[in-house]
């Protein structure tokens, strides 16, 4: 009966032939890289084997290097592919720019602003509310047309070029504007600018006021211009510098208060309001002679104009009939605003 073979230990072995676990273990005189991955295996916390000279970093894909070296340059049509992309992106700024603005200017058509970019550059805050042009005097509109924009029911568009350009050569030349501001220019100014005399801010205020004309009739840019215009260092809109000034609603301004109420308009921040009522240019920072002598200047002109054409301008405008005959309404400003007495009392002029 033959025997069954001996199994023998891997001490046995003769120690070229001695096996381990997993992999068997030749000894020879110098280590191998063979080696060096058995014993990662056999021990899994030893240290990896350092890479071979030239090699890629262990566990990391080699990149090539796809940086341009100086003596290398980029094919012909990636620099042309490069800058049709930036002027496509730049293309789709401009027109959502542009929509969101047409959207903005259209919707002056029907909503009033209820601030504007000289409101909020005001540092003693502004007191403003708007009233419907039909509940204006006729006084003061026809007043404001033959003061600030006699053209404004007769012209097409914002300005005439010939205007304009004589406008930017005196401001070029240093001298004086042969003709200032119309008032879709103004409107412009008011609601979206700023009192800078800058020949950019100029052509901005160009740029827009074109824009608006478009979308707005006359009547309604005569609106925005009575709501929203300065007439005093606090006091923004008919509404609130008729009850401010002389104690009364803005449909029952006579000739002479109109008058005096459009001269304040080039330089309204001269003035407070006199005890009683009234126009005191007797302020603190000494400069009320300035606007008072814009005062007297439309006092000077305008009576006479108003006299000449009567309230025809303000009807070619768009604004019909009086102001005294038009229904109360919510909106009329027949009662003084809140904000308007507040000041009244804080300034002791009642």
């Amino acid at each position: 009966m033959p025997f069954a073979p001996r199994r023998r230990s891997p001490g046995d072995l003769p120690p070229e032939q001695q096996w381990t676990d997993r992999w068997p273990t030749r000894r020879t005189s110098r280590p191998t890289a063979d080696d060096d991955r058995r014993r990662q295996y056999d021990d899994p916390w030893a240290a990896p084997p350092p890479p071979a000279p030239g090699a890629p970093p262990p566990h990391e894909p080699h990149r090539p290097d796809t940086r341009l070296r100086r003596d290398e340059v980029l094919p012909p049509d990636v620099p042309k592919r490069r800058r049709r992309r930036r002027l496509r992106r730049a293309s789709r700024v401009l027109v959502v720019a542009f929509l969101l603005q047409a959207l903005l200017l259209l919707s002056l058509r029907w909503i009033d602003p209820p601030t504007t970019a000289f409101m909020l550059a005001n540092d003693q805050g502004a007191i403003q509310q708007s009233v419907p042009v039909e509940h204006v005097s006729r006084n003061f509109l026809a007043a404001v047309i033959a003061h600030e924009d006699q053209s404004l029911p007769y012209r097409d568009g914002a300005f005439t070029w010939d205007e304009l350009s004589g406008r930017a050569e005196a401001h070029l030349r240093g001298e004086e504007d042969p003709s200032g501001s119309t008032i879709p220019q103004q409107v412009a100014k008011n609601l979206f600018l700023n009192q800078e005399m800058s020949a950019w801010r100029r052509a901005v205020e160009a740029g827009l006021s074109v824009e608006l004309a478009l979308v707005l009739d006359d009547r309604r840019m005569l609106e925005l211009y009575v709501n929203h215009a300065q007439l005093g260092p606090r006091v923004y809109g008919i509404c609130s510098a008729s009850w401010y000034y002389f104690d009364t609603p803005p449909s029952t301004l006579t000739v002479d208060q109109a008058v005096q109420l459009v001269g304040l308009l080039p330089s309204p921040g001269h003035v407070q309001r006199a005890p009683g009522g009234g126009l005191d240019f007797q302020v603190d920072d000494g400069l009320g002679w300035l606007s008072r002598s814009h005062v007297v200047n439309a006092q000077n002109r305008v009576p006479r104009h108003i006299a000449e054409k009567g309230f025809q301008p303000v009807e070619d405008a768009g604004v019909e009939g009086l102001a005294g005959d038009q229904p109360d309404t919510d909106d009329d400003c027949s009662e003084m605003p809140d904000e308007v007495a507040e000041l009244i009392a804080e300034e002791g002029s009642g």
